[in-house]
C-alpha cells in the first residue's frame, strides 16, 4: 500500500476522535492501535492527532493545506471500512 507513505504529500494533519470505552469507537481504537506506527513511519513529519473523550462519536478529519478540513463519521465502519475512508482523503 504505497499510498500510505504518501500521506504527508496531500495531508497537513491526520486526526482521530473517539471514546475509550464505546463499543462504537472499538473498530476506529483498533484501527489506530494497528496502524498508528506504521503510519508515523511512513510520514514523520506528518502530525497525527488521537484525541480520547466519554461519549465521543467515532470521527476522521484531515486538514488540507490553506486550513480546509474534511470528516467523516466512523460509527458502523470497519477497519476496512475506515482504511478506505483515509486513502479517499489521501487522493484528494
Amino acid at each position: 500500500m504505497a499510498w500510505r507513505g504518501q500521506l504527508s504529500k496531500n495531508l497537513r494533519e491526520l486526526r482521530f476522535l473517539f471514546c475509550q470505552s464505546s463499543p462504537a469507537s472499538s473498530p476506529a481504537r483498533s484501527f489506530v492501535e494497528k496502524n498508528y506506527k506504521e503510519l508515523k513511519t511512513l510520514n514523520p513529519k506528518l502530525p497525527i492527532l488521537i484525541r480520547e473523550c466519554r461519549d465521543t462519536e467515532p470521527q476522521l478529519w484531515v486538514r488540507y493545506d490553506f486550513g480546509v478540513e474534511k470528516g467523516i463519521r466512523l460509527d458502523g465502519l470497519s477497519e476496512e471500512q475506515i482504511l478506505k475512508a483515509l486513502k479517499e482523503f489521501a487522493k484528494l
